[in-house]
């Protein structure tokens, strides 16, 4: 099975080698058929401390890097 990519804001940077990465997506709603706009918060894995709050990142599911990080920051 392919691995998802993802692009989203960093929202914090307080953990040491995480980021809180905050993906929109757009849904029809099902009885209205209108677009609206959720969101999901994701932990990733940053090795290198590279990305700041507010950054633009694209991530990549990966395996279980501790109990909430299942995602790696590609660039």
């Amino acid at each position: 099975m392919p691995r998802r990519i993802l692009q989203g804001t960093v929202v914090s940077d307080k953990g040491d080698k995480t980021l809180v990465v905050r993906v929109e997506k757009n849904i029809m709603h099902p009885l209205y058929k209108k677009y609206i706009k959720r969101h999901s918060r994701y932990a990733v894995h940053d090795p290198e401390n590279k990305y700041k709050t507010g950054d633009i990142v694209s991530i990549i599911e990966s395996r279980p890097i501790s109990k909430t990080k299942k995602w790696i920051v590609t660039e």
